[in-house]
């Protein structure tokens, strides 16, 4: 794969396609990252994205994890005493999710974020830029509580923390586009280049493959869920004999939370996925690309409960690691 199909490998969107290209023809030295709240475990949402940042890193790529303690203070998401003692435990289960130690940055929000300088940059955004035009950039992060003043602060510095770490490549998930056009908008009349920025798709809701899966308002897994418990919620996902689910009746779009699962997280870190299978019902099952899988579901010579059996015991053994550092039970 060259470092361009690297790059947009499991990507819902480049922003730019050229922009993308031109860093691709030059990797080494290229800083990306991806800001996370320290908000609580490490969970399928974080493991995408940090999944991304893994192949960057593979052809050439810096990468830099901003653990957002302000950000989470804004969204009220705790104090920062509580808030920071969770980063550290976060930045210990990227490490164990596979991010390469000495090719990734941790950094603290209020490290730099509090600094002179940065507020009064902060200042000059916030006199470019409309409160509805920073209410609509936040509004799918915030959910559908009433927006509050220190929520409209928040993309604003989403996009200054971009200029202030240095970054060539911003990633988020699909939910982060507002935020980052918003930056691409407002950063050049600042006198800085907008950013280029890549969005990770969302996996759908685990139990009913509509909407996108979420911590907060459904089944999720967490580095912090048991063996058993994976097994579980896996067992119990939405997945058809289809790798197209039908709409629902209401006319709602459907996903294969189970074949997304398999395609942007065992695949990009397995080079082949086996199904282990009694030779009564057909025996083992080798797969060497998503694509081959997604169509053995389709056509029925993979039954979604192999599907999902295998499943659990790879992502299973993708979180075991964080789970360890967190001090879990295997």
């Amino acid at each position: 794969m060259d470092v361009a199909a690297a790059i947009l490998n499991n990507v819902a969107e480049a922003v730019t396609p050229a922009e993308v290209d031109a860093l691709a023809a030059a990797p080494e030295g290229k800083r990306a990252y991806v800001g996370y709240e320290p908000s609580g475990v490490l969970h399928a949402g974080h493991m995408l994205t940090a999944t991304k940042l893994i192949e960057l890193q593979s052809v050439g790529f810096e990468v830099l994890v901003l653990l957002a303690d302000v950000h989470a203070y804004l969204n009220n998401k705790g104090s920062m005493e509580e808030i920071q003692a969770t980063a550290q435990q976060m930045q210990s289960q990227f490490l164990a999710y596979g991010l390469d130690s000495s090719a990734t940055e941790f950094v603290l929000g209020s490290s730099f974020q509090l600094e002179k300088g940065y507020t009064m940059e902060l200042h000059r955004l916030a006199v470019e830029t409309s409160l509805p035009r920073a209410q609509r950039s936040m509004a799918e992060i915030a959910g559908d509580t009433d927006p509050t003043v220190s929520q409209a602060m928040y993309p604003l510095m989403q996009a200054l923390d971009i200029v202030h770490l240095d970054i060539d490549l911003a990633i988020g998930g699909t939910e982060q586009r507002k935020v980052h056009m918003l930056a691409r908008d407002v950063l050049p009349r600042l006198g800085y280049d907008a950013p280029t920025c890549l969005h990770t798709p969302l996996i759908s809701d685990l139990t009913s493959g509509v909407g996108k899966m979420s911590s907060s308002t459904g089944v999720t897994l967490s580095m912090d869920d048991s063996t058993e418990a994976i097994a579980e919620k896996i067992t119990a996902a939405y997945c058809p004999p289809s790798a197209d689910p039908p709409e629902t009746e209401a006319g709602e779009a459907r996903g294969n939370p189970v074949l997304e699962l398999f395609e942007y997280h065992v695949f990009p870190r397995v080079d082949t996925v086996e199904i282990d299978r009694p030779e009564e019902y057909g025996g083992p099952l080798r797969f060497e690309s998503y694509d081959a899988l997604a169509a053995a579901v389709d056509d029925g010579s993979l039954h979604p409960a192999d599907a999902k059996s295998a499943l659990a015991s790879y992502m299973d053994a993708l979180i075991a690691p964080g789970r360890e550092a967190m001090g879990g039970a295997e």
